[in-house]
């Protein structure tokens, strides 16, 4: 008998299915000075104590899509480690701040599966729960992925897929408790464009680029303990459709979040996020752009110094975004390979 973990297929899956990730992980200053270093962000509440604690937090906490990756990461031995692609994201919602030294572990439940016509794989849809060391949620989200079949000759499962919400409901959103950003500090974060200046409608192209490293991203993506083959292991991706490793998504979804600081600086918490596609893949090599448009605005019940703007950010590979390239409504432009829709909150006048 083996002892070693090849990960689950698509025939392991059951709906109902509860799985719990091993290797909780314990976040530190040290994780949070790499992140910073290998996305480079710049949101002042994510990098100085001194703003945090004057917006009521102990000490700055740990960036929202930091403590997102590591949950995520906890995820990838059970659920996709035999992965073709991850597809997507909806009815994510970030419910604590992380700050260095919680302990964040991840319990995730199969909500559906369906075989794809090629017989060979199919799609696994999870609702994930990250907790922290007190057993508080940190965050919870859905996600589906491509998952290859053992056998391609085994029996496909009754299609079920879940019904999933256009949108996190912004009345549902978590603003951090104890907390005051009625007179935040706009020198430190760069910008006095506040939650108020914005409108639905409004494009922003936030101009710079950033290349892909090959060692960067595998950096990366080990920081977050991801395991996932089409990530690391170049002999077998090498015999893949692409002949090479893909970059993981959430690495696109950092880099697009760090580049929309220009233009979005006073964006500094990550509420919650309605949907995210993988448009196409994207490799080392690879320079992205991203582009945002505002979808909504909404005031928090209770908090009249913040409010939560609903964002479209597009990321494109080797293509800069002055032209806003996405026929939206008619599939995506050429170059385009992250469409993420999420909410974020931002200090009100």
């Amino acid at each position: 008998m083996t002892k070693t973990n090849t990960g689950n297929f698509f025939e392991d899956f059951k709906i109902g299915q509860v799985l719990v990730h091993a290797t909780p992980r314990t976040l530190t200053e040290g994780d949070k000075a790499l992140y910073q270093a290998l996305f480079g962000s710049r949101f002042s509440l994510q990098s100085s104590d001194e703003v945090a604690r004057a917006a009521g937090y102990k000490q700055s906490p740990i960036d929202d899509l930091l403590s997102f990756h590591v949950v995520f990461g906890k995820t990838v031995p059970d659920i996709s480690l035999n992965a073709v692609a991850n597809l997507g994201y909806a009815d994510c919602r970030f419910h604590k701040p992380v700050f260095p030294g919680d302990t964040l572990s991840t319990i995730s439940k199969v909500i559906g599966l369906k075989e794809n016509s090629d017989g060979a794989t199919g799609v696994v849809y999870v609702r994930s729960t990250g907790r922290n060391q007190r057993d508080e949620i940190v965050l919870d989200y859905v996600r589906w992925v491509m998952v290859r079949k053992r056998d391609k000759g085994s029996p496909a499962p009754v299609a079920d897929v879940p019904a999933l919400p256009a949108a996190v409901d912004a009345n549902s959103l978590f603003a951090p408790a104890n907390t005051h950003f009625k007179t935040f500090d706009v020198a430190a974060s760069g910008s006095a464009h506040l939650w108020d200046d914005y409108a639905p409608g409004e494009k922003i192209d936030h101009v710079d680029g950033v290349t892909i490293e090959e060692a960067e991203h595998m950096m990366a993506t080990r920081l977050y303990q991801n395991t996932a083959k089409v990530h690391f292991n170049q002999f077998t991706e090498g015999q893949g459709r692409f002949g090479r490793r893909l970059i993981y998504g959430g690495h696109v979804i950092s880099l697009a979040r760090a580049l929309s600081f220009n233009g979005l600086a006073n964006a500094q918490l990550v509420a919650g996020i309605n949907g995210g596609r993988h448009v196409a893949p994207c490799f080392a090599g690879d320079t992205v752009f991203a582009w945002s448009e505002i979808l909504g605005k909404m005031p928090l019940e209770g908090r009249a110094d913040l409010g939560a703007l609903r964002i479209r950010t597009i990321a494109t590979k080797n293509l800069p975004c002055a032209e806003f390239p996405s026929a939206l409504e008619k599939g995506y432009a050429d170059g385009v390979i992250l469409d993420l829709d999420y909410w974020v909150l931002m200090p009100r006048r």
